[in-house]
């Protein structure tokens, strides 16, 4: 790999480390964190800032950083916050990210950028620098890949403009479901002027000319630092998706970083990420509302079991669903039965009856997971393969 264009700014970015691991880029977030470790890369030393991360795309390579990792914030969780010594500090310009960027792509490392930053002088600063970065690579080096860019809490309606036409996607973080929350998170971001607005600005853009090809937006929380509930983030999740046009929101649970003021905190538990997902999932992608979801009393979702499959056990094992009558939305409440596989059911029931799991099976219906909650023609399944 010929590197010898911008050699020194690929070694401070080496040196770096994995300074975005914990903040999702793709579509698959919680394997996107053991790419790092799973996956080879071409050149070892570059293997902090690529990751693999499933895009709207693919799986690509894509090379994951920051402007600067200083930042004049002082949020309680953060590695990044003012005042943290055992950080190191780099700042990059515009113009070193985008060829050190532009040398990656020619060596064929990397199919996509994800850019973030830490604040200094403001947000609207830091803003111009992340939209000049991605106006280089687009203008003078001619990418048309995947770039995916932070919106900065203060940025200017005119920048979220503008970084909606360059990227390929969005991100604005809420970080917490509701002001208090993120007061306990970050006493300096103001949750409705520095953050939420910028989410409604976004769909404000993309209703002004639908026609146009503007950047998907997401959002990320921070889960189980302040106490916030599964209740509280899923209904905040549900807001977004349905008013303003939210593509994903990401769960990522707290883990403790020494020398901040929750480095004695306890993390997050892993299996309350994946359950958030799996409840989110049903809220964007199966019509479910929030209050259909099982919480249990303190407004949490059971960690044993998915969401889906504890709402079944309490609906359908006394009264299951019908296969070959049922519409749409009851076959979406049967474990193991996703929005395509719901296609494939309706296009062979019209071809014939469907009396047993090895046609669910072959019609790519998770049929063991399905089976206590259907009837087949009428009756049970005679043999119900495990749940799992």
């Amino acid at each position: 790999m010929n590197i010898h264009v911008v050699p020194d700014t690929l070694t401070r970015l080496a040196r770096l480390g994995a300074i975005t691991e914990f903040e999702p880029a793709g579509d698959s977030p919680l394997s996107e964190r053991l790419t790092l470790q799973s996956r080879p890369a071409p050149d070892p030393e570059l293997l902090p800032c690529v990751t693999h991360v499933t895009t709207p795309q693919g799986l690509k390579p894509v090379m994951k950083t920051m402007i600067t990792t200083a930042c004049e914030k002082n949020c309680f969780y953060c590695p990044f916050r003012a005042g943290r010594n055992q950080m190191r500090r780099e700042t990059f310009s515009p113009d070193e990210l985008a060829a050190a960027f532009d040398t990656l792509v020619r060596a064929g490392m990397v199919e996509g950028i994800f850019l973030s930053s830490g604040i200094i002088k403001g947000g609207a600063a830091v803003q111009d620098r992340i939209i000049d970065t991605g106006e280089i690579i687009r203008r003078r080096y001619g990418y048309r890949g995947y770039i995916h860019l932070k919106i900065m809490p203060g940025a200017e309606y005119d920048q979220v403009v503008r970084a909606m036409q360059i990227a390929d996607r969005v991100s604005i973080n809420l970080e917490a479901p509701t002001p208090e929350r993120l007061h306990a998170l970050a006493p300096r971001k103001d949750f409705g002027d520095d953050l939420l607005l910028r989410l409604e600005w976004a769909q404000r853009i993309r209703q002004t000319a639908p026609e146009r090809r503007w950047a998907s937006t997401v959002t990320q929380f921070v889960v189980g630092a302040v106490g916030d509930t599964d209740l509280e983030l899923l209904s905040l999740s549900a807001r977004l998706y349905r008013q303003l046009g939210l593509k994903r929101a990401y769960y990522s649970g707290f883990s403790p970083v020494i020398d901040t003021p929750f480095e004695n905190l306890p993390p997050t538990d892993p299996q309350r990420e994946r359950r958030l997902y799996q409840a989110s999932f049903l809220l964007r992608d199966y019509g479910w509302d929030v209050e259909e979801l099982p919480f249990e009393g303190e407004g949490n979702l059971r960690l044993d079991v998915d969401p889906k499959r504890a709402w079944a056990d309490a609906h359908l094992l006394t009264a299951p669903v019908e296969i070959m009558r049922a519409d749409r939305e009851a076959l979406l409440r049967v474990p193991g039965i996703g929005p395509q596989g719901v296609e494939r059911l309706l296009r062979a029931r019209r071809r014939g009856t469907i009396r047993d799991l090895a046609t669910l099976n072959r019609i790519g219906v998770q049929a063991n997971r399905a089976a206590p909650y259907i009837l087949l023609d009428g009756h049970r399944p005679p043999v119900q393969l495990p749940l799992f």
